[in-house]
């Protein structure tokens, strides 16, 4: 089944100074499980040597106890993965571990590297033979190939070669490195632990779980260095203008986040608030699309007066495969997910909030299934611009003929998915919610902020 929303692009977590160091990599990454679900990996090192687990599926699944045992030391790295470049597979999942000519390093990867293809072909011309098909071993090669005498300023100029967006987290026998692309456009925090020891992260709920303290975000540009004698931050880049990804606050991050400098779930409040003034309806009744939908509709709720409800509600326990019955049951794809509840839509004029629409489908059958239950009246609300364009900065999006946004007016949107009347935020709304116009909206404008691959 594909349910039509864009997919998370990874989550990272390191722990450096702490002997409970893996399992504290381990609840962060179960903290970041949103942002991936594909596969996950920790390594670990006890300053002799590197070693990992690795595995596809949920991070619960995949690590038991004994596993963990398995990984000691005070120094580890983990990665939730979804697939923004490469299969699926075992193979493609990380931390990548390797021994190059400083010794061991793991690396774990946020991001997408928009030129890697063509790094890829000069390298396999030098030689380099690669074990997976990500984007991120480009980037151990880059390192392992750059003839530079010390490791940091080997990362260094690699790193200085990469087109695209980047948070990464490199792990040696004694030292964990974090590191964010000059545009910052992938997140990465910085936490103090409780007893002893720092955490990078994505995201500050990986660091509420483990009641660490939250420090600061790594700023764009910025590495910082975390060894035995603390904390060192350069910034090797050429200074560029921040572009953080402005879906993280529409949806990849949790709302419970706190993210370029702002609480998610404000700010997602404010998207709410600002779409009701900007695209009023006469209605009975308000309800989100759960889950990335629910704190919009509050903001829309609150602004406009019509009545908030859970109208729809969701299945949290639906597996990556089912069995489809032989018989055909209509909207089993959606159904399987959502279901309505009839007597908060029997009869009323609904207003339905998601926070996007891709390809259509989904919202079409939504549509269809609160008509089904009663509904008088469906108006459908996005809490974000028409997603117009492909992403090819980590965020897995379909190519630009299938984005219906790239193809279709507003009014011939609103009668594909069969809703009385549709509605988007604006661009100029969306950056006024988050305070700034230094956000990349590419899906939104096409205004990539970088060289891009074919948009088609």
């Amino acid at each position: 089944m594909i349910f039509d929303k864009f997919h998370e692009e990874c989550g990272v977590a390191g722990v450096h100074g702490n002997r409970e160091a893996a399992n504290l990599v381990y609840l962060s990454l179960y903290s970041l499980q949103h942002r991936g679900q594909e596969g996950a990996g920790i390594a670990v090192t006890d300053r002799s040597k590197i070693v990992y687990e690795k595995g596809m599926g949920l991070v619960a699944d995949i690590f038991s106890q004994e596993k963990l045992d398995k990984l000691q030391g005070d120094i580890a790295i983990g990665h939730n993965r979804y697939s923004t470049t490469g299969v699926s597979a075992l193979a493609n999942t990380q931390p990548i571990t390797v021994t190059i000519n400083f010794g061991q390093i793991s690396l774990a990867h946020n991001g997408n590297i928009v030129n890697a293809d063509e790094i890829k072909e000069g390298l396999v011309a030098r030689g380099a033979i690669f074990g997976s098909t990500s984007d991120s071993e480009v980037i151990v090669h880059l390192i392992a190939k750059c003839g530079k005498d010390n490791l940091i300023d080997a990362i260094t100029d690699s790193l200085r070669r990469l087109k695209g967006a980047f948070s990464l987290l490199i792990m040696t026998k004694d030292r964990m490195i974090g590191v964010r692309d000059a545009m910052g456009m992938r997140p990465l925090v910085l936490g103090k632990l409780k007893n002893n020891g720092y955490i990078l992260a994505s995201e500050t709920v990986a660091l509420d779980l483990i009641e660490a303290s939250f420090v600061r975000e790594i700023e764009p540009g910025e590495m910082v260095i975390i060894d035995d004698d603390g904390i060192k931050s350069i910034f090797p880049f050429e200074k560029t203008t921040p572009k953080p990804c402005i879906f993280e606050h529409i949806y990849f991050a949790r709302p419970d986040s706190y993210l370029f400098g702002r609480n998610v779930y404000e700010v997602r409040k404010k998207f709410g608030r600002w779409l009701a003034k900007e695209t009023p309806v006469e209605a009975d009744v308000v309800i989100p699309v759960p889950d990335s939908g629910v704190v919009a509709t509050l903001g829309y709720a609150e602004a406009s007066g019509i009545p908030f409800e859970m109208g729809l509600m969701r299945n949290h326990y639906v597996g990556r495969t089912f069995i489809e019955p032989s018989q055909s049951i209509r909207h089993f794809g959606v159904k399987i997910k959502l279901n309505p509840v009839r007597e908060v839509i029997d009869g009323k004029r609904v207003v339905v909030v998601d926070d996007s629409i891709v390809r259509g489908t989904t919202s079409r059958k939504i549509v269809k299934m609160l008509r089904e239950a009663g509904a008088k009246e469906v108006h459908m609300r996005i809490s974000s611009p028409p997603t117009a364009f492909p992403c090819f900065y980590g965020i897995d999006t379909p190519t630009r003929k299938e984005l219906i946004a790239s193809t279709h007016t507003v009014e011939e949107t609103r009668k594909y998915i069969t809703a009385d009347s549709l509605g988007y935020l604006s661009i100029e709304g969306l950056m006024d919610c988050v305070g700034s116009e230094n956000y990349c909206h590419a899906c939104f404008s096409g205004e990539y902020p970088t060289m891009h691959k074919n948009s088609e």
